[in-house]
C-alpha cells in the first residue's frame, strides 16, 4: 500500500458519530460482543431492546401526536381539529411562558409574552375552550408543562367532570419533569425538594384516580436541544428518572403501583443509525436499572417514549431542506421503536408553523408509517453489525456517565454543582466549533448556501391577543365567588406546607388543587399559594 493510500485509509478510519463514537469504515462479526442474543431478547420481553410490544407496529402504528399551541385557546382548538381531520391520532399542547411559569396573563411580568410560544391558559374556562368539542374519553392529550403541571392536569380533569366524563376514562400525559427545568430550560418556580414531593403526589394521584394518564414524561428532548450529545441525553435523562422513582418509593409508593404511568420523551436528530441505536440502548438501560435498583416487575421495566424530531436541527436558510431532515429523523424514530411521534414543521425556525407546514409534517409521518415498509417487521435493523456495535457503545458510555452522577449523590446534587449544565454547555460549544470549521456539514448553512435571505412569515398581533386574553381573565374574576376562591387557595397553602422537608406526614395535595380550579382560581393564584408555602427557587 502506498503512503497516499495508507493516509486515505487512516482518514476514513477516523470518522466519528455526532456523540464522538468512533465509526469504522466497515463492521463485521468481530465488532459485536459475545452474548448478543441475551442483550437482544425477544420483542416485548425483558430487556426490551427490540421493543416494548411483541408485535410493535404490526398491531398498531405509533401515535401521531403533533405539537400545537397558539396564542388563544380557541385558535389552538381549531388547529387540533384541523390535525385530527388530517389523520392525527393524539393531541399535544404547547403553553406560553407565563402559563409555564405560573404567571397570569394580566400580571405585569407577563407583558409581551402572552401567547407567544404557546397557548395562554389562565383559568379552567380557557381549558374548556382549548378542549371544546374534542372527545376526551377517546383521544389522548399530552401537555408540555412542568412547574404548573399539577394545576393543568387538574384543569383537564375539571373540564371532563363538567362535561360528564369520568376521570378514569381520561388518557394523556403531563410532562411534569421539573429536574430537567433546572438543567436545561429554566421554567421552574419552587425549590427542588417540594417540587419533587409534588411530582410524587401526582404519581400517587394518577395511579389511584386517573389510571390511563401518564404522570410524567421524563424528558431527554430538552437536554438534547440544549446541546447535549446522545450519550448525555441518555445518561442525564435516566439520572433524573432514578431520582423520581426513588422519591416516590421513599414516599411509600410501591414501584409497580406507579411505574406504568412513567413515560419518556426523547429527541431524534440527523444521524439515523446513532439515533436508532440510542433508542434501543435506552430501553435496555432503563429495564436493567428498574430491575436492579428497585426490583420492578418486567412490566414495570418497559420504557415507553414519545419522540420529537430535532428542533435545533431546523434551519431558517433554505427551510424546505427541513422537510428532508424531518423525514430522516422520523424514519429513525420508527426504526427505533417509538410509541408516539411529533414531526416538526419545515418553517419552525422562522415562526410558529403554518397550517400547511403542520399538515405536511403529519403527512411525513403517515408516509413513513404506511408506505415505507418500516412497520412490517419488529426492530428491522436488529443484527446489523454497525447498529449493534453502536447500541452497545452508547449503553456503555451512558452508564459510565450515569455512574458519575450517582457518585455525586444523584441528580439533585449534580444540578446544585452545575455538573449537567457544564457538560451540556461544553458539548454545545464543541458542536458549534465543528460547524464553524466546516467539519460538521449543515446543508444550506455552511455548505451549498445560496446567499438568499430566509423568507418572512407574518406574525400574529400579539398585543391584540394579550388584550383579548386579559379581558377574558377579567370576566372570570368578576363572575366567580371570590370567597370560595380564597377558601380553596387557603386549603392549597395549608396542604402544601406538609410537602416541605421534615414536615411529617403529607396529606394529598391534588384534591385541594382540583377544588381551587373548580372554584375558578387562576394558574397564577394557585402557583402563588404554593410559592407562599414553599418559597421560590433561585439558582446559586
Amino acid at each position: 500500500m502506498s503512503a497516499a493510500d495508507a493516509g486515505a485509509t487512516a482518514r476514513e478510519a477516523a470518522r466519528t458519530s455526532p456523540s464522538g463514537l468512533d465509526v469504522r469504515l466497515a463492521y463485521g462479526p468481530a465488532d459485536v460482543a459475545d452474548g448478543l442474543a441475551e442483550r437482544l431478547g425477544e420483542p416485548g420481553r425483558f430487556p426490551f431492546t427490540r421493543g416494548v410490544q411483541p408485535t410493535m407496529y404490526r398491531g398498531r402504528l405509533w401515535t401521531m401526536r403533533q405539537y400545537a399551541g397558539f396564542g388563544t385557546a380557541s385558535e389552538t382548538n381549531a388547529r387540533f381539529k384541523l390535525l385530527l381531520a388530517a389523520g392525527q391520532t393524539g393531541l399535544s399542547t404547547a403553553f406560553d411562558l407565563p402559563t409555564q411559569m405560573g404567571i397570569d396573563s394580566d400580571d405585569p411580568r407577563a407583558l409581551g409574552e402572552v401567547g407567544r410560544v404557546g397557548v395562554a391558559i389562565d383559568t379552567v374556562e380557557d381549558m374548556h375552550a382549548l378542549l371544546a368539542d374534542l372527545p376526551l374519553d377517546k383521544v389522548s392529550t399530552s401537555m408540555t408543562i412542568n412547574a404548573t403541571a399539577s394545576t393543568l392536569l387538574a384543569m383537564h380533569i375539571v373540564v371532563a367532570e363538567e362535561r360528564g366524563i369520568p376521570r378514569a376514562a381520561l388518557s394523556g400525559t403531563i410532562q411534569n419533569d421539573i429536574l430537567k427545568e433546572y438543567i436545561a430550560r429554566g421554567t421552574y418556580v419552587y425549590p427542588p425538594a417540594p417540587s419533587l414531593a409534588l411530582v410524587a403526589e401526582t404519581f400517587r394521584f394518577c395511579a389511584a384516580e386517573v389510571p390511563k394518564w401518564n404522570a410524567i414524561s421524563i424528558s431527554g428532548y430538552h437536554i438534547r436541544e440544549a446541546g447535549a450529545t446522545a450519550v448525555q441525553e441518555l445518561a442525564f435523562t435516566f439520572a433524573n428518572a432514578m431520582a423520581y422513582v426513588r422519591q416516590a418509593v421513599d414516599a411509600g409508593l410501591p414501584v409497580d403501583d406507579f411505574a406504568g404511568s412513567l413515560s419518556f420523551f426523547f429527541a431524534c436528530h440527523n444521524d439515523l443509525f446513532e439515533e436508532v441505536a440510542k433508542f434501543r440502548a435506552a430501553r435496555r438501560i432503563y429495564a436493567r436499572l428498574m430491575k436492579e435498583r428497585f426490583g420492578a416487575s418486567d412490566a414495570s421495566c418497559r420504557l415507553r417514549f414519545h419522540t420529537q424530531t430535532g428542533g435545533v436541527t431546523l434551519t431558517a436558510q433554505q427551510p424546505l431542506n427541513n422537510v428532508v431532515r424531518v423525514t430522516v429523523q422520523a424514519l429513525a424514530a420508527a426504526l427505533g421503536g417509538t410509541q408516539s411521534l411529533h414531526t416538526n414543521g419545515y418553517d419552525e425556525a422562522l415562526a410558529l408553523p403554518t397550517a400547511e407546514a403542520a399538515t405536511l409534517a403529519l403527512r411525513t409521518q403517515q408516509i413513513v408509517g404506511y408506505e415505507s415498509g418500516v412497520a412490517q417487521t419488529v426492530d428491522p435493523l436488529a443484527g446489523s453489525y454497525y447498529v449493534e456495535a453502536l447500541t452497545d457503545e452508547l449503553e456503555r458510555r451512558a452508564l459510565a456517565l450515569l455512574a458519575q452522577v450517582d457518585a455525586m449523590g444523584g441528580s439533585v446534587e449534580a444540578i446544585a454543582r452545575g455538573f449537567f449544565q457544564e457538560e451540556i454547555g461544553r458539548s454545545a460549544y464543541e458542536f458549534q466549533m465543528r460547524v464553524e470549521a466546516g467539519e460538521t456539514v449543515i446543508v444550506g448553512v455552511n455548505r451549498f448556501a445560496d446567499g438568499e435571505a430566509p423568507p418572512i412569515i407574518p406574525a400574529p398581533d400579539f398585543s391584540a391577543l394579550e388584550r383579548e386574553q386579559t379581558g377574558r381573565l377579567a370576566q372570570v374574576r368578576a363572575s366567580r365567588d371570590g370567597a370560595a376562591v380564597e377558601r380553596a387557595l387557603a386549603a392549597v397553602r395549608a396542604q402544601a406546607a406538609g410537602y416541605l422537608p421534615g414536615a411529617g406526614e403529607r396529606a394529598p395535595l391534588m384534591p385541594a388543587i382540583i377544588d381551587a380550579v373548580r372554584a375558578r382560581a387562576s394558574v397564577g393564584e394557585i402557583s402563588d399559594a404554593l410559592e407562599r408555602a414553599w418559597g421560590k427557587y433561585r439558582p446559586g
